[in-house]
């Protein structure tokens, strides 16, 4: 093969779980020349090559692609945008292929450290959620990963475990429930997690997803329950119990997304208590993300926000429980067969997994992996 066709063939299939056996019955033809396409000292022809990317479910050109003239330079591509906020060209981003979908996801920088990362944004496109990005390695930036679009703080305690024992990666974007969904809709993403209630039952997602996926087969699978309530100052300074003490100039609220569970929450609660969301001082004022709420609540930027116990209890805050939620991931069923997606579903099970979930989120796991739908 020659040396400026980069070849991925055999990383994809073992990524994959597929035999050289197993691939080779696909693509019609032997177990020899599977070997030999990996090594590079055998080219396939275009018949050979569709079908080997059909069986592994990626594009040709992930399989198959030229090495730049210039391999210091990054390479640029154009790519769907999955942020619930506005981004900026240099922003760090994740790359992912869903499907027909090219997704990038930005990832954000903490104190100390640089973020893991596979391009930037080149270029910001006047087209809606399109960026232009310059990514180090096109070879490298698709396979062996999984999208999963949520709100959930403790996804990285499951990324952790499922990289380590199928060296899967999962790409998390921070998303509400209705947006996560919404990208699962449009085919952009593997998972969705939501933790939406519908109020006329009590029930958490299962009434949404038939009115919103009408004729999809889906399968709604449990992550976990979590406390929901008001996360304040250590010591609660202002005794925050209840939505009737956010009303007035005294307590600084900072809200979450449209379409978060959390908002869906505080609208509710405020409507039982008789208050005005006009009433609540910064009720307009959002942050994106369990995490993002309760650590504008450290920073003394806000008095109060809505989230996890495990939120507050990353940030050494108080926590006032005022709901139990059951919080799902969901998937189409033809999902389940990628072997990535069946390592993801195998931690699922996993005693460490719960222990970790138990002891550093205080989430409870009696139900965790359990089949919804």
């Amino acid at each position: 093969m020659s040396t400026s066709i980069r070849n991925q063939l055999g990383t994809i299939r073992r990524a994959r779980g597929v035999s050289a056996v197993e691939l080779a019955r696909s693509a019609g033809v032997s177990r020899q020349t599977i070997h030999a396409i990996e090594a590079g000292s055998y080219t396939p022809n275009t018949e050979v090559t569709l079908k080997l990317a059909r069986r592994l479910e990626v594009s040709v050109e992930e399989l198959f692609s030229l090495a730049p003239d210039n391999p210091e330079a990054p390479a640029g591509v154009v790519s769907e945008l999955l942020s619930a906020g506005p981004v900026a060209k240099g922003q760090a981003v994740r790359v992912c292929r869903v499907g027909d979908h090219l997704v990038s996801i930005p990832v954000q920088s903490v104190p100390y450290y640089l973020p893991e990362a596979d391009g930037v944004i080149s270029k910001l496109s006047r087209s809606p959620g399109r960026v232009e990005l310059a990514v180090f390695a096109p070879e490298d930036t698709h396979h062996r990963k999984m999208t999963l679009a949520g709100c959930d703080p403790a996804i990285g305690l499951v990324a952790g475990i499922v990289e380590k024992v199928s060296g899967v990666e999962l790409v998390s974007a921070a998303a509400s429930s209705r947006l996560a969904l919404t990208w699962l809709k449009e085919g952009k993403v593997h998972i969705a997690g939501s933790h939406l209630e519908d109020p006329a039952t009590g029930e958490y997602n299962l009434p949404f997803l038939q009115r919103e996926f009408p004729g999809t087969d889906l399968a709604v699978i449990t992550f976990a329950r979590w406390e929901e309530g008001f996360v304040t100052a250590q010591g609660n300074p202002l005794g925050i119990r209840s939505a009737g003490d956010l009303a007035g100039a005294a307590v600084r609220f900072v809200n979450r997304e449209q379409g978060s569970g959390s908002r869906g929450l505080l609208d509710r609660l405020l409507a039982e208590a008789g208050v005005p969301a006009r009433q609540v001082a910064g009720y307009d004022r959002v942050a994106f993300g369990h995490l993002a709420a309760a650590y504008a609540v450290l920073a003394g930027e806000a008095d109060c926000c809505l989230a996890t116990r495990s939120a507050a209890q990353t940030f050494g805050l108080d926590f006032v429980p005022l709901r139990s939620e059951r919080y799902d991931f969901v998937m189409r069923r033809q999902t389940l067969e990628m072997p990535a997606v069946q390592s993801f579903l195998d931690v699922l099970q996993r005693a460490a997994l719960r222990r970790k979930l138990e002891t550093l989120a205080g989430y409870d796991t009696a139900q965790t992996g359990a089949v919804q739908a």
